[in-house]
């Protein structure tokens, strides 16, 4: 298998649909060696759900079948796949190789478990989709790549998105999860960062991609996000496990997770003079693999010393199934037998291709001790020549270095060369204050050494296919390393690096209920914290009785800053972090759709209301029960009644549901929904008025606040001619007064109501309570004194 290159994607992803709007992804990852299925029902025309899976995958290979089978309305997948994914390789297979028989017989001969613990035997029909998607990406994969996959070495995953929180790819976006929508802030030098950027402390590829995936996808499961805080709070709480995990993870080679794809995939028996110089670095791949194993299991003991006496269930499961695990002493001592003790993964391009040419002990194999020698003279010969040229062309500080693409070649100051280099050196390029260049006799020798270390692989393969056999054999205990690491990795160099980083307290540990309030204390945004001091918190809590927060303030107030927050934090919570806040209880969230923004989109010919609509449509669609909604100023891209209806009926429309929903808004009148549910509550951002001018205090209270024309006031800070300004406010005026009174009118008319059903809400809520008797007596007492003084 090839490398693939660093942490660009290493997914092939298999596409297919029916005309019952039905879509089945196969994903297939190359470089751990996993397969997730997924099957689904695209709620959406616009195929956003499909969009959602393909964000978080990012794939550098999509299969699909010829478009033949898009449903009435839709474009179809392999259309979707042009459209907005014109960058990544698109195949098309034949609708023959999408066969979902086969599809399962493969997932039953190459999974690493048993197809009772998949619970194939039980949804083969109800998976036959992703499982014709299934048989088309391994056999582009096989054929492609020249491997043929090992029996019951994948970890294959079914409906595995759906088991996490979704979160579709606007709101991916809009919340900057991945990628900040403005890099630079204003009037500071300071970058902007994302989520990911804030928490990419990882120090391996494979930690780095598993937080990108965790964030994409945040659990949902309690029992594993509560292992995930024990974990850090055993590592807050114990220093010493804390820098020993830290030094001991360094000692890990950073692409441990890159080593299971040359055990999983066996190559196909080809002649070397079919495959030629191919061959030679396919061997030469191989070998790095075996030493890059050989490293990491040399640093499994020290793992094992400072996992010994944790005593969380997560630390305390990895040294049980890790540590303790005789499997990797048996793989080590195998190794032992072939490869040298002294020989070390290595980064540094012509050590490693030493490394590479010495691994197997001496005296195994004749011919590889002669290609060895060939290569030690040409590499002896290389270094020579240097010396030689130093001498003869008075070039003391002449260099050798190395990379794998051309070899060794010259480097000189440029300030050492007095007038023209000599005619013998050729290929000529200035590097910054250096030139480099090479000779004709050096590109000879490079050839010639080349030549030699690739006879050293071919040599050195053979002498280890018996113990690659046998490596196979064991493929699932790799497989289980490589995701300890992974996991580790992020929880240890990310997240508790990130906690450790800042004052104490700063970051708590949240609490998880299945049907409680999502309350946050002195909540913070995790992001903009780091960039402002002074960055003012503020509180939100929603429940079953009160599952809708209407957000009032003018411009600039800090309405966006809030909703992105709440969301931040809930993510945070989910993949199991601590969270910037005093205190959080939540209850879990399946899904986050987000409406922010006012943008036109030119390339699919939607206007800024239009793409409001449809993303819009898309969240009424597709809400759940436990969804958490955030929109930001619905229906201010059209007419003022027109908006004002859109807002009011979609608020109307989601508090038929039991989801939460933050809604920020400059629409005073919308404050009356109050009035007649119950269930809303309102609140503010606090804004002084100063000599005409704004103070913003980012601070959230109670209840609604008119603050007089201060659209009118952002106008003349922004430099409207004075008399326009006078103007327009006294034909606001005119226009408001009226409807300033009536909202008065009706709030006085209603507030009774929303007291005694505030008072059932707390009632209710004392009622479960785990407090003692004296608590909850005073607790009444509060109640009863807030409910006759009107404060409820």
């Amino acid at each position: 298998m090839e490398d693939d290159g660093g942490e660009r994607s290493s997914f092939v992803i298999g596409l297919i649909e029916n005309r019952a709007k039905e879509v089945g992804v196969a994903a297939f990852d190359l470089r751990l060696a996993s397969l997730h299925l997924s099957q689904y029902i695209e709620t959406s025309s616009s195929y956003q759900n499909t969009k959602t899976l393909l964000h978080f995958y990012d794939p550098m290979v999509i299969i699909v079948s010829p478009n033949k089978l898009a449903p009435d309305g839709m474009v179809g997948v392999s259309e979707l796949v042009d459209r907005f994914y014109f960058a990544v390789k698109k195949v098309v297979m034949a609708r023959s190789c999408f066969d979902d028989t086969k599809g399962a017989v493969l997932i039953k001969n190459l999974a690493a478990k048993e197809p009772s613990a998949l619970g194939l035997d039980t949804y083969y029909k109800q998976y036959y989709l992703c499982l014709a998607a299934a048989a088309a990406t391994i056999k582009w994969t096989e054929a492609e790549k020249g491997v043929i996959i090992t029996n019951h070495s994948l970890l294959v995953t079914f409906n595995g998105s759906f088991d996490h929180m979704n979160i579709d790819a606007t709101s991916v976006q809009n919340l900057e999860i991945i990628e900040p929508l403005h890099s630079s802030l204003w009037g500071t030098s300071n970058k902007k960062r994302s989520l990911f950027h804030m928490l990419k402390t990882t120090k391996t590829i494979g930690g780095t991609r598993l937080l990108r995936a965790n964030l994409l996808q945040p659990l949902k499961d309690i029992e594993t996000i509560n292992a995930r805080l024990d974990c850090l709070d055993e590592l807050m709480s114990n220093e010493q496990l804390f820098f020993g995990l830290s030094q001991v993870l360094r000692k890990f080679p950073k692409e441990t997770d890159r080593v299971l794809c040359h055990f999983c995939f066996k190559p196909k028996k080809v002649t070397k003079e079919v495959l030629g110089v191919e061959y030679a670095r396919k061997s030469q791949m191989l070998i790095s693999s075996i030493i890059l194993l050989k490293t990491a299991l040399d640093a499994l003991p020290l793992l094992s010393k400072v996992l010994k006496d944790a005593k969380s269930f997560l630390l305390a499961n990895v040294y049980k199934s890790v540590c303790a695990n005789e499997t990797y002493a048996s793989i080590r001592k195998r190794i032992g037998e072939v490869i040298d003790e002294d020989v070390l993964h290595a980064r540094v391009p012509f050590v490693a291709r030493t490394q590479q040419c010495f691994a197997v002990k001496a005296g195994i194999d004749g011919l590889l001790d002669i290609a060895r020698r060939s290569f030690c003279d040409t590499s002896e010969a290389i270094h020579n020549l240097a010396n030689k040229y130093r001498e003869d062309f008075k070039l003391p500080n002449l260099k050798l270095p190395f990379n794998n693409r051309q070899g060794f070649y010259f480097s000189i100051p440029q300030k050492d060369i007095q007038g023209k280099l000599p005619s013998k050196f050729i290929q000529v390029l200035r590097h910054g204050n250096n030139i480099h260049c090479s000779t004709l006799e050096l590109a000879s020798l490079n050839v010639r050494n080349k030549s030699a270390a690739g006879e050293c692989y071919t040599r050195t393969e053979v002498c280890l296919e018996a113990l690659i056999d046998a490596i196979r054999e064991d493929v699932s205990v790799l497989t289980l390393l490589a995701e300890v690491l992974c996991l580790l990795d992020m929880i240890v160099n990310s997240f508790a690096h990130t906690i450790s980083t800042k004052p104490v307290d700063r970051y708590t540990r949240p609490e998880f209920t299945d049907n409680g309030p999502l309350a946050i204390d002195a909540g913070r945004h995790p992001i903009l914290e780091s960039i402002h001091n002074d960055f003012v918190p503020n509180n939100i809590f929603l429940s079953e009785g009160s599952n809708m927060v209407i957000v009032m303030g003018p411009n600039m107030s800090g309405k966006s800053t809030y909703l992105q927050q709440v969301c931040l934090v809930v993510i945070l919570a989910q993949i199991g972090c601590y969270v910037p806040a005093r205190f959080s209880t939540l209850r879990v969230v399946d899904r986050i759709f987000t409406r922010m923004g006012t943008v036109d989109n030119l390339e699919s010919n939607s206007s800024t209301f239009m793409t409001e609509m449809k993303e819009t449509a898309f969240i009424m669609q597709n809400v759940s029960q436990r969804s958490l909604i955030v929109m930001d100023e619905l229906g201010r891209a059209t007419s003022s009644s027109d908006g004002f209806a859109i807002a009011w009926s979609c608020c109307e429309h989601l508090l038929s549901f039991k989801a939460y929903t933050i809604f920020a808004t400059h629409m005073e009148n919308l404050s009356e929904l109050a009035t007649i549910y119950p269930n809303v509550k309102i609140l503010h951002f606090d804004v002084d008025i100063k000599n005409s001018r704004l103070d913003f205090k980012f601070q959230l209270k109670d209840g609604p606040r008119h603050v007089p024309h201060y659209g009118l006031l952002l106008a003349g800070v922004a430099g409207l001619p004075s008399s326009v300004i006078k103007t327009a406010i006294s034909i606001t005026s005119r226009i408001t007064e009226k409807e300033v009174k009536r909202m008065e009118v009706n709030c006085q008319q209603y507030h009774p109501i929303q007291m005694a059903y505030r008072l059932a809400q707390r009632l209710i809520c004392l009622k479960y309570s785990s407090q003692d008797e004296d608590s909850v007596r005073h607790a009444l007492q509060n109640l009863k004194e807030s409910y006759i003084d009107g404060r409820l």
